[in-house]
């Protein structure tokens, strides 16, 4: 049995199982004919990858250089540049600012991912998806793993684009920091087709719920500005959110070190989400009729 997304989408054959294959093989093999048909999907549809990296490089292009000025005053380690005073030069920023900008990419892009599940829910592309012999915690899971594919892409075009300026990159960290990023994108793209199932008769609740989540989370993370100097209020609220402990994770995986202490935040921050939000969007999947 065979279902579209769309008009001019991939189709989802139904995989072949034998008896052998078991609990366990049936579910891997339904997972992985998802994740190709989603992958293709967004192979002959890019737009959605350009457009999630669009915004970062003009943050990049515009609001890289002005942060020049501002880091060092903040008093933080910048770049290896350890309790600066005045501005820092380029490089610096960008050893500060490129980790972050490669987290905004992941935060804009997976959290817009339900975004195509409500069209197929819309359309009635979900529901021939469902009429397949797919286990439905398999449709899910492999929707979530295609955030990894796209992830990775976009983090190494934005550091190799941003080398000719100064970006020092060190290749097996920022191999891990993409690898984490990627566990990271799975919960997120996990939550937010959950979000979109319990939205899909209602289209404005969606992105009600994720444009007031994206920014204060995007704000929170000292992803733009160092929060070093922010108000103590907005400190301890940097605390309950996980994309703090992300953001300050890749910026030590992308100076160079796999034993700062904030990697290992990282990594549990990563973990916890990836597996919060598969286990949430399971749930939400079950439920779907």
């Amino acid at each position: 049995m065979t279902g579209r997304a769309d008009a001019g989408s991939v189709a989802v054959a139904a995989p072949t199982r034998t008896p052998d294959h078991g609990p366990v093989g049936a579910f891997v093999t339904d997972t992985w004919s998802v994740f190709v048909r989603e992958v293709l999907l967004l192979i002959r549809d890019p737009f959605s990858l350009v457009f999630s990296l669009l915004q970062p490089l003009i943050f990049l292009g515009l609001f890289g250089p002005l942060l020049s000025g501002t880091l060092g005053a903040a008093g933080g380690a910048v770049g290896g540049v350890a309790g600066a005073v005045g501005p820092v030069g380029l490089a610096d920023t960008l050893q500060w600012f490129v980790p972050g900008v490669i987290v905004m990419i992941c935060l804009f892009g997976t959290s817009m991912t339900g975004s195509n599940l409500l069209y197929e829910l819309m359309t009635g592309s979900y529901e021939r998806v469902l009429a397949t012999p797919l286990s439905r915690p398999a449709i899910l899971v492999g929707r979530a793993l295609k955030e990894f594919a796209p992830l990775f892409v976009q983090g190494l075009l934005i550091a190799v684009v941003c080398i000719p300026f100064g970006f020092t990159v060190h290749p097996l960290h920022l191999l891990a920091g993409l690898v984490l990023l990627g566990v990271f994108g799975i919960g997120l793209g996990a939550f937010s087709y959950a979000l979109a199932l319990a939205s899909k008769s209602r289209e404005w609740l969606f992105w009600t719920v994720q444009q007031s989540l994206m920014f204060p989370l995007l704000i929170l993370s000292g992803m733009m500005l160092p929060l070093e100097a922010a108000p103590r209020w907005m400190q301890i609220a940097a605390t309950f959110n996980p994309l703090t402990y992300l953001v300050n994770a890749e910026r030590a995986l992308m100076n160079g070190s796999f034993t700062d202490r904030y990697v290992i935040g990282g990594v549990v921050a990563a973990v916890v989400t990836a597996v919060a939000g598969v286990l949430v969007g399971i749930r939400a999947t079950r439920r779907t009729v």
